[in-house]
Protein backbone atom coordinates (compact mmCIF):
# COMPACT_ATOMS: atom_id res chain seq x y z
CA UNK A 1 0.00 0.00 0.00
CA UNK A 2 1.04 3.33 -0.82
CA UNK A 3 0.72 6.29 1.62
CA UNK A 4 0.19 9.83 0.04
CA UNK A 5 2.57 11.97 2.14
CA UNK A 6 1.56 15.77 1.66
CA UNK A 7 4.33 18.28 1.88
CA UNK A 8 3.57 21.97 2.79
CA UNK A 9 4.95 25.49 1.63
CA UNK A 10 7.48 26.34 4.42
CA UNK A 11 6.07 29.68 3.72
CA UNK A 12 2.79 28.72 5.57
CA UNK A 13 1.12 25.99 7.36
CA UNK A 14 0.27 21.85 7.09
CA UNK A 15 -3.86 23.82 6.62
CA UNK A 16 -2.76 23.93 3.42
CA UNK A 17 -3.17 20.42 2.58
CA UNK A 18 -5.60 19.09 5.54
CA UNK A 19 -8.58 19.30 3.32
CA UNK A 20 -6.77 17.03 0.29
CA UNK A 21 -6.06 14.29 2.87
CA UNK A 22 -9.67 14.47 4.13
CA UNK A 23 -10.56 13.45 0.42
CA UNK A 24 -7.45 11.13 0.24
CA UNK A 25 -8.94 9.63 3.68
CA UNK A 26 -12.79 9.35 2.97
CA UNK A 27 -11.53 7.30 -0.22
CA UNK A 28 -9.51 4.61 2.66
CA UNK A 29 -6.06 5.96 1.20
CA UNK A 30 -3.41 6.57 3.87
CA UNK A 31 -2.01 10.10 4.37
CA UNK A 32 0.43 11.64 6.62
CA UNK A 33 0.66 15.48 6.49
CA UNK A 34 4.07 16.60 8.05
CA UNK A 35 4.56 19.97 10.19
CA UNK A 36 7.48 21.81 9.01
CA UNK A 37 6.81 24.73 11.57
CA UNK A 38 9.01 23.38 14.45
CA UNK A 39 11.86 22.59 11.72
CA UNK A 40 11.87 25.95 10.62
CA UNK A 41 13.14 27.57 14.01
CA UNK A 42 16.29 25.01 13.37
CA UNK A 43 19.79 27.17 12.58
CA UNK A 44 21.01 26.54 9.51
CA UNK A 45 21.29 24.66 7.37
CA UNK A 46 17.67 24.43 6.85
CA UNK A 47 16.74 22.12 4.31
CA UNK A 48 17.84 18.68 6.19
CA UNK A 49 16.01 20.28 9.06
CA UNK A 50 12.68 20.89 7.18
CA UNK A 51 13.10 16.99 5.27
CA UNK A 52 14.18 15.42 8.71
CA UNK A 53 10.64 16.71 9.79
CA UNK A 54 8.72 14.99 6.91
CA UNK A 55 10.96 11.45 7.69
CA UNK A 56 10.13 12.13 11.89
CA UNK A 57 6.31 12.13 10.45
CA UNK A 58 6.77 9.00 9.10
CA UNK A 59 8.80 7.34 11.73
CA UNK A 60 5.88 4.55 11.96
CA UNK A 61 5.67 4.02 8.37
CA UNK A 62 6.13 0.52 7.79
CA UNK A 63 9.68 -0.16 5.80
CA UNK A 64 7.85 -2.48 3.23
CA UNK A 65 5.39 0.08 2.27
CA UNK A 66 5.90 3.16 -0.48
CA UNK A 67 5.66 6.50 -0.45
CA UNK A 68 3.89 9.03 -2.82
CA UNK A 69 5.43 12.78 -2.17
CA UNK A 70 3.12 15.44 -3.10
CA UNK A 71 4.66 19.18 -2.70
CA UNK A 72 3.13 22.12 -2.49
CA UNK A 73 4.76 25.88 -3.86
CA UNK A 74 8.15 26.09 -1.96
CA UNK A 75 8.32 22.36 -0.46
CA UNK A 76 9.28 21.47 -4.17
CA UNK A 77 12.55 22.91 -3.23
CA UNK A 78 13.02 20.52 -0.53
CA UNK A 79 12.14 16.96 -2.24
CA UNK A 80 16.27 15.92 -2.80
CA UNK A 81 16.20 16.09 0.70
CA UNK A 82 13.70 14.42 1.21
CA UNK A 83 14.31 11.50 -0.97
CA UNK A 84 17.63 11.30 -0.11
CA UNK A 85 17.14 10.52 3.72
CA UNK A 86 13.74 8.24 3.50
CA UNK A 87 14.01 5.03 3.90
CA UNK A 88 11.20 3.56 1.86
CA UNK A 89 11.00 3.41 -1.33
CA UNK A 90 9.33 6.50 -3.09
CA UNK A 91 7.01 5.58 -6.16
CA UNK A 92 5.93 8.81 -7.44
CA UNK A 93 6.68 12.38 -6.94
CA UNK A 94 3.64 15.09 -7.75
CA UNK A 95 4.55 18.71 -8.03
CA UNK A 96 1.35 20.99 -7.35
CA UNK A 97 1.82 24.72 -8.26
CA UNK A 98 5.47 23.45 -6.66
CA UNK A 99 8.88 25.27 -7.48
CA UNK A 100 11.10 22.90 -8.76
CA UNK A 101 14.46 21.84 -7.42
CA UNK A 102 17.50 24.08 -7.32
CA UNK A 103 20.24 22.01 -5.93
CA UNK A 104 23.52 23.76 -5.52
CA UNK A 105 21.46 27.72 -5.79
CA UNK A 106 19.76 30.03 -3.78
CA UNK A 107 15.96 30.14 -3.61
CA UNK A 108 16.77 34.16 -4.26
CA UNK A 109 19.17 33.23 -7.26
CA UNK A 110 15.79 32.16 -8.87
CA UNK A 111 13.69 34.77 -8.73
CA UNK A 112 13.24 38.10 -10.48
CA UNK A 113 16.15 41.06 -8.90
CA UNK A 114 12.67 43.01 -8.04
CA UNK A 115 11.29 40.20 -6.03
CA UNK A 116 14.62 40.05 -4.29
CA UNK A 117 14.55 43.84 -3.65
CA UNK A 118 11.08 43.37 -2.34
CA UNK A 119 12.13 40.90 0.47
CA UNK A 120 15.08 42.46 1.17
CA UNK A 121 13.63 45.43 2.28
CA UNK A 122 10.65 43.75 3.88
CA UNK A 123 12.95 42.23 6.65
CA UNK A 124 12.71 43.81 9.90
CA UNK A 125 16.00 44.62 11.52
CA UNK A 126 16.46 41.26 12.65
CA UNK A 127 16.62 39.71 9.35
CA UNK A 128 12.90 38.38 9.88
CA UNK A 129 10.19 38.53 7.05
CA UNK A 130 6.44 39.44 7.75
CA UNK A 131 4.28 36.40 7.28
CA UNK A 132 3.70 35.51 3.94
CA UNK A 133 0.21 36.51 3.90
CA UNK A 134 1.50 39.62 4.63
CA UNK A 135 3.99 40.83 1.53
CA UNK A 136 0.65 41.34 -0.69
CA UNK A 137 -2.16 43.73 -0.45
CA UNK A 138 -4.85 42.18 2.08
CA UNK A 139 -7.20 41.50 -0.86
CA UNK A 140 -4.49 38.81 -2.71
CA UNK A 141 -5.22 36.20 -0.02
CA UNK A 142 -8.93 37.46 0.37
CA UNK A 143 -9.94 36.44 -2.73
CA UNK A 144 -7.77 33.27 -2.60
CA UNK A 145 -9.47 31.93 0.95
CA UNK A 146 -12.81 34.10 1.20
CA UNK A 147 -14.66 32.81 3.42
CA UNK A 148 -13.40 34.17 6.81
CA UNK A 149 -13.23 31.36 9.24
CA UNK A 150 -10.92 29.71 6.51
CA UNK A 151 -8.82 32.77 5.81
CA UNK A 152 -8.26 32.95 9.67
CA UNK A 153 -7.21 29.63 10.39
CA UNK A 154 -5.29 29.38 7.67
CA UNK A 155 -3.29 32.97 8.47
CA UNK A 156 -2.87 31.71 12.15
CA UNK A 157 -0.24 28.93 11.49
CA UNK A 158 1.77 31.13 9.13
CA UNK A 159 5.27 31.22 10.23
CA UNK A 160 7.35 34.67 10.06
CA UNK A 161 10.75 32.85 8.29
CA UNK A 162 14.33 34.79 8.03
CA UNK A 163 15.56 35.42 5.29
CA UNK A 164 18.84 33.60 5.64
CA UNK A 165 16.30 30.72 4.23
CA UNK A 166 16.00 32.33 1.36
CA UNK A 167 20.03 33.06 0.81
CA UNK A 168 20.77 29.45 2.28
CA UNK A 169 22.25 27.26 -1.10
CA UNK A 170 19.81 24.20 -1.38
CA UNK A 171 21.53 20.88 -0.82
CA UNK A 172 23.35 19.34 -3.93
CA UNK A 173 21.71 15.89 -4.22
CA UNK A 174 20.78 13.60 -6.99
CA UNK A 175 18.56 10.76 -5.61
CA UNK A 176 15.27 11.67 -6.75
CA UNK A 177 16.20 12.84 -10.12
CA UNK A 178 15.53 9.02 -11.06
CA UNK A 179 11.98 9.30 -9.46
CA UNK A 180 8.82 9.23 -11.76
CA UNK A 181 7.75 12.94 -11.59
CA UNK A 182 4.68 15.11 -12.48
CA UNK A 183 3.58 18.53 -12.62
CA UNK A 184 -0.06 19.41 -11.20
CA UNK A 185 -0.48 23.55 -12.32
CA UNK A 186 -3.12 25.37 -10.15
CA UNK A 187 -1.79 28.54 -11.20
CA UNK A 188 -0.61 30.64 -14.14
CA UNK A 189 2.42 32.02 -12.01
CA UNK A 190 3.71 28.26 -12.32
CA UNK A 191 3.60 28.47 -16.08
CA UNK A 192 7.49 28.37 -16.02
CA UNK A 193 8.01 25.95 -13.95
CA UNK A 194 4.73 23.47 -16.00
CA UNK A 195 7.04 24.44 -19.22
CA UNK A 196 10.27 22.86 -17.50
CA UNK A 197 8.27 20.10 -16.41
CA UNK A 198 7.59 19.28 -19.89
CA UNK A 199 10.91 20.12 -21.20
CA UNK A 200 12.03 16.96 -18.72
CA UNK A 201 8.98 14.75 -20.41
CA UNK A 202 7.26 14.65 -17.58
CA UNK A 203 3.35 14.49 -17.45
CA UNK A 204 1.86 17.64 -16.55
CA UNK A 205 -1.27 18.10 -15.91
CA UNK A 206 -3.59 21.76 -14.98
CA UNK A 207 -6.37 22.91 -12.73
CA UNK A 208 -8.17 25.62 -13.43
CA UNK A 209 -8.01 26.82 -9.76
CA UNK A 210 -5.60 29.15 -8.22
CA UNK A 211 -2.83 28.47 -5.80
CA UNK A 212 -4.76 27.92 -2.90
CA UNK A 213 -6.94 25.45 -4.37
CA UNK A 214 -5.84 22.91 -2.63
CA UNK A 215 -8.00 25.06 0.46
CA UNK A 216 -11.32 26.07 -1.11
CA UNK A 217 -11.56 22.88 -3.81
CA UNK A 218 -9.96 19.76 -1.91
CA UNK A 219 -12.62 17.27 -3.41
CA UNK A 220 -11.09 18.57 -7.18
CA UNK A 221 -7.61 18.80 -6.57
CA UNK A 222 -7.14 15.13 -5.03
CA UNK A 223 -8.87 13.65 -7.98
CA UNK A 224 -6.28 15.66 -9.69
CA UNK A 225 -3.34 14.13 -7.90
CA UNK A 226 -4.47 10.45 -7.75
CA UNK A 227 -4.85 11.10 -11.43
CA UNK A 228 -1.31 12.26 -11.69
CA UNK A 229 -0.30 9.58 -9.36
CA UNK A 230 -2.01 6.46 -11.47
CA UNK A 231 0.07 8.33 -14.34
CA UNK A 232 3.04 8.20 -12.84
CA UNK A 233 2.68 4.13 -11.69
CA UNK A 234 1.31 2.68 -14.63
Amino acid sequence: MATFVLVHSPLVGPRSWLPVAEQLGARDLRTVVPSLLGALASPAPRYPALAGAVHAALADHPDDDTVILVVHSGAGALVPSIVDGHASPVRAIVFVDATLPYPGRRWLATVPAEMRARLRALADADGVLPRWHEWFPADVVRDLLPDPTTRAAFCAEIPRLPLAYFEETAPVVDAWVDQPCGYLQLSAAYDDAAAEARRRAWPVARHDGHHLSAVTEPAAVAEAILAMANRLQN
